[in-house]
């Protein structure tokens, strides 16, 4: 029908519309229904959906593998990815699985005992032992030290450490069916400290008064021993400056190190000495024009109480007649050791009359000395045995004619007895030629640190 014939219709020839039927009554039990049909079409629309989505990924998991495409997972935005999630599991079992095992050394211990009370493989032991040179140290481990062992889960060693001391440290890890060793060296920190005192009473209180470390007052008096005697010519207001080095590692003090320079004023005469190491490694102490700080002779080769008997005439304790005595004698506990007084050759081991037992050594063409009263010889000492100065060649005693336990000790110039306290001792061999050049570049720079330390606290002391 066209738009219009629409409009010219003759509606009287329509027919009368039918009365429409009655609406009806909507009840709540009507919508309860509802509600339900609606749950229960939708739930059967989400099943469907599920297997229509399940297919179509088994779909993709059947298809050729060069060909899949992997279907990333949907993680909420609300749900935060925890650190601890994401670390590796490897890690986290190898933490798990390998412990380290700390052993103090007992008295007598060795590895092989360590390994045997600790259940470790003894093959392991034999694979560390063969794992290089440095491995030797494991052979003489030492009281209190300690040993570190990593253990896995199979209680199998797969590194082992070893404390040398505070700067060495010996490492040995697994490297595939063997070991490897690694030794470890710790670089100190070298720092310059100084130190003066007057001495009122002993030098060691002075020492520790200037916060001196009793092992640099020993060495100070090594160093000076040969000019001074310490037990003997010490008197108050004798007064020391020290130069030295003091070792740090990792900010924090560890041990004194070498006095690099000193001076020494003895009854108004002062004594200087330089440490100087030459460039074929070899250090001493010398004296500013070069001359070396040590002595062909040791003043005294006995640390004693006092002397009990100076060199010349004198009555006899013994025999009761009056005599030349030759030597001095050195009162001092039985047992203490007694030193060479400088190089040379053995040429009497035995009793030797009133002497008792005695050691006769030669110096050289010029120079002797004689040792007697010992309770015994040092083992190894024989007639032609070359010795060293400062070895120790017997102990003090009372063997011959004796009242007590000292050191007899004789000191010869060409066969001429010489009062040992006062003879002149012969140097030791200067600076070579070849290095007095660079040791007086170096002494001038020493001297200066020195006086001008010793000038500051004399400043300090004054105040």
């Amino acid at each position: 029908m066209d738009y219009k014939s629409f409009l010219t219709r003759d509606y009287k020839n329509i027919a009368q519309p039918i009365e429409p039927a009655r609406r009806p009554r909507v009840t709540g039990l009507h919508l309860a229904l509802i509600l339900l049909t609606v749950i229960v079409v939708g739930t059967l629309f989400s099943f469907v959906s599920l297997d229509a989505k399940a297919k179509r990924h088994a779909d993709i998991l059947n298809q050729d593998p060069l060909n899949q495409v992997i279907v990333p997972l949907d993680i909420p935005n609300s749900i935060p990815l925890s650190t601890a999630a994401i670390t590796s599991t490897a890690n986290t079992d190898e933490e798990v699985t390998l412990q380290w095992l700390s052993v103090k050394i007992k008295s007598g211990d060795s590895l092989a005992a360590i390994f045997k009370r600790h259940d470790l493989d003894a093959r392991e032991l034999h694979q560390i032992m063969q794992s290089g040179d440095d491995v030797k140290l494991l052979r003489s481990i030492q009281p209190n030290q300690i040993i570190r062992l990593q253990i896995d889960a199979d209680n199998s060693v797969q590194q082992l450490t070893y404390d040398i001391n505070r700067l060495e440290t010996l490492a040995i890890q697994r490297d595939g069916d063997g070991f490897v060793a690694t030794y470890h060296h710790r670089n100190v920190e070298k720092r310059i400290n100084h130190a003066s005192a007057v001495i009122t009473s002993s030098l060691f209180e002075a020492g520790r008064a200037a916060g001196l470390s009793d092992k640099l007052t020993m060495e100070l008096a090594h160093i000076f021993g040969w000019d001074v005697d310490f037990a003997l010519d010490i008197r108050e207001g004798d007064n020391f400056t020290v130069v030295y080095e003091e070792h740090f590692l990792n900010g924090s003090k560890i041990n004194d190190g070498a006095i690099l320079a000193a001076e020494f004023v003895n009854q108004g005469s002062p004594f200087q000495a330089i440490l100087y190491t030459d460039e074929s490694g070899r250090s001493d102490y010398y004296a500013p024009n070069g001359d070396s700080m040590r002595k062909a002779f040791l003043r005294t080769p006995v640390d004693f109480r006092r002397i009990s008997s100076r060199f010349g005439n004198r009555k006899h304790p013994l025999l009761n007649t009056l005599r030349m005595h030759k030597g001095v004698d050195y009162s001092a506990p039985t047992g203490t050791p007694i030193k060479a007084a400088g190089d040379g050759k053995v040429m009497h081991k035995g009793v030797k009359g009133g002497y008792g037992k005695t050691v006769v050594i030669q110096h050289g063409g010029r120079y002797s000395t004689l040792y007697a009263h010992m309770s015994n010889y040092h083992r190894g000492i024989h007639v032609g045995k070359r010795v060293r100065q400062g070895q120790v060649i017997g102990y003090v005693g009372s063997s011959g004619l004796a009242t007590g336990p000292h050191l007899h000790y004789e000191f010869q110039v060409n066969g001429v007895h010489r009062n040992p306290l006062t003879v002149k001792l012969p140097n030791a061999h200067p600076i070579d030629k070849e290095y007095k050049q660079a040791f007086d570049s170096h002494a001038q720079g020493m001297l200066s640190q020195l006086d001008m330390f010793k000038q500051t606290n004399l400043a300090l002391n004054h105040q």
